[in-house]
This record gives structure tokens, C-alpha cells and sequence, in this order.
């Protein structure tokens, strides 16, 4: 089965979505390096796998305007990913669907905070708080990139993901201001939820030989610590005293639940390569 052939309960809308994504992922002229591909999967797999993630809240949400708005969210960041694995694929000739489909665990570079289970609603918006807040900097920083296609897609990426951090700045604020139950759910899925945050920011071997082409991750917890600060000021929540996270996501090393993200992600594909419909 292909990225594009996925059916959607939103019809048009992802039909749109992907074609838009498609000729972004063309923009790029000239094949990746080793090490800008390495970079685009780490982009691109953080995005396939909160995608995923997402996607399993639509007719489960808890009113069905957020059915419709996670879906539209997890529809957003699969445009992303595409793009991203496209422009990866073209260093070795693999297809965006090799990329998704037809790696192994080892071989993905996702941060641990997008494989965290979803958990009960509150738990899946802490963690897409946290996620939003840092892409909108990543992407924000990544316009000016001296890769063309990284500033190209980034371009386009930044303006959705502006909407995906509102959203999810607007429903802790809801949470939080709530009731008794919700504000004590949004507390401790914000606890369970910030040991995974540090590796967003850090900085490795890979960031310094691309230099201006990447994004250097420790320039964004600035940007990002702002806009918590503002945001728990408002919900009157504190930044959870929590110890890091040993995570190696961008070196391969992950948590437990991304083997089951990948198995459900996956089995149709490998149960029968190469089909259509």
C-alpha cells in the first residue's frame, strides 16, 4: 500500500493534502547527501509517527469537532513526512513508501516524545503541546536553511503547525481551567509527558557537519521555554521538576511502544507488497 493511496474518512480534504505535499516533496533538484538524508528522516519519522499516533483519536475523541481536527492535524503532518522521506529517499533511490513501511525499528530516528502512548485525551495534548511548540520553532528557523528543500518544505510546514500548537495551547488552557478532574488529568499527563523533552534540544555530531543546512536543536529551547512560560502562567501550571530522559531516538535506540506503533503502521504492507486499490 502507498502513502498515497491511504483512504481517508476526509475525503477531498486529504486528497488535497497529499497533492500539495507531492509536488512540495519535487522541489528539490538535486539528490540528498548522506547526512541531509539522515536529517530528513529524523524530521520525517517524527512526523510519520505522531501522524499515526493522532490518527487512532478520530471517532474516539471526546466531541466530534476533534475527531475532525486531529484527523486534519495527523493529515498535516503526513504531508510532512512525505516530503521529508521523499527528499531522504533520494540519497539511496529508496521510495517515500520503502522508508515507511519496510524499515525496522532500529532504523527510525523519532524522538521518544512522539512514540509516548496516547494515553486518555489530556495525555495526548500535553504531548502535542510539547511537540507543536518545538516544530513551530524548528520550522521557523529551518525557512532560512541553506538547503533548498529543508527552507522549502519548512515554508509551507510552519504555517500549519502554527494552527497544531493553538490548538493544543487553547485545550490546556481548557484542561487546566476545567474541572477538578480535568485539571488534576492535564498535571499529570504534563508530568509524564516533560522527561521526553530534552532530547528535542539536543545537539549532536550530525548538526555540526551540516551546519547551515540543519537547524541547531539547542538554539530552539529558548523560543520554546518562552511560550510554556506564558501558557502555564495563564493555566497556572508549573513546569514539572522532573529528571531527562536517557532517550536515543535519533540514534535508533527507542521506547517500547514504537515496536507496536510500527507492527499496526506496517502489517498491511508487508503482508502484501506492492498492492494497490
Amino acid at each position: 500500500m502507498s502513502l498515497h493511496e491511504i483512504d481517508s474518512p476526509h475525503g477531498d480534504v486529504m486528497v488535497e493534502e497529499l497533492r500539495l505535499a507531492q509536488e512540495l516533496a519535487g522541489t528539490g533538484a538535486k539528490a540528498a547527501s548522506a547526512d541531509v538524508a539522515e536529517y530528513a528522516l529524523r524530521l520525517g519519522d517524527d512526523a510519520l509517527i505522531l501522524s499515526q499516533q493522532l490518527g487512532a483519536w478520530i471517532s474516539r475523541a471526546p466531541e466530534l469537532e476533534e475527531d475532525v481536527a486531529l484527523g486534519n492535524i495527523a493529515l498535516d503532518l503526513l504531508g510532512h513526512a512525505r516530503s521529508f522521506l521523499h527528499y531522504a529517499g533520494s540519497f539511496d533511490g529508496r521510495s517515500e513508501d520503502d522508508l515507511a513501511y519496510f524499515r525496522d525499528e532500529p532504523e527510525f530516528r523519532c524522538t521518544w516524545i512522539v512514540q509516548q502512548p496516547n494515553g486518555d485525551f489530556a495525555q495526548t495534548i500535553a504531548r502535542q503541546f510539547v511537540v507543536a511548540t518545538y516544530m513551530f520553532e524548528l520550522y521557523s528557523a529551518l525557512r532560512t536553511s541553506s538547503d533548498e528543500t529543508f527552507a522549502a518544505i519548512a515554508a509551507k510546514a510552519v504555517k500549519e503547525v502554527d494552527y497544531h500548537r493553538d490548538h493544543a495551547v487553547q485545550w490546556v488552557l481548557r484542561l487546566a481551567g476545567g474541572t477538578a478532574e480535568s485539571r488534576t488529568r492535564i498535571i499529570r499527563a504534563i508530568g509524564d509527558v516533560w522527561p521526553y523533552v530534552e532530547e528535542l534540544f539536543r545537539d549532536d555530531d550530525l548538526i555540526d557537519r551540516l551546519d547551515e543546512a540543519a537547524v541547531r536543536p539547542s538554539t530552539l529551547r529558548a523560543g520554546f521555554d518562552a511560550v510554556v512560560d506564558i501558557v502555564f502562567a495563564d493555566a497556572e501550571l508549573s513546569v514539572p521538576a522532573v529528571s531527562a530522559s536517557s532517550a536515543g531516538g535519533r540514534q535508533g535506540a527507542h521506547s517500547a511502544p514504537l515496536g507496536h506503533i510500527l507492527a499496526e503502521m506496517q502489517v498491511l504492507a508487508r503482508r502484501h507488497p506492492g498492492a494497490t486499490w
